[in-house]
């Protein structure tokens, strides 16, 4: 899993029926500092929660392909949660 916030939204008028009732979403990945890495990404929203400005976690990949239990998507990113708080201890530092 990954972090990322939720930068902007996609619409879509013509989307593959498997995602239909689905958010798309902007997704900026962040290390767990909070900075900035990579380029923005597109994302589905399984949970349809998340909203502009939130820190939300993210699956890529297979993972993402079968996060829903009703059937397989074609998405190589699925938003899966949305953070309350990150703590980074002294231990996972070294």
């Amino acid at each position: 899993m990954d972090i990322g916030k939720v930068i902007g939204t996609i619409v879509a008028t013509r989307k593959d029926p498997s995602l239909v009732g689905y958010r798309l979403l902007i997704v900026q990945p962040l290390d767990p500092e909070g900075e900035l890495v990579g380029d923005p990404i597109a994302a589905v929203d399984i949970q349809g929660a998340a909203g502009y400005g939130e820190l939300v976690y993210f699956v890529t990949g297979g993972d993402a392909a079968f996060v829903s239990a009703e059937h397989a998507m074609p998405v190589d990113v699925a938003v899966v949660g949305i953070v309350d708080s990150i703590t980074v201890t002294e231990e996972a530092e070294e």
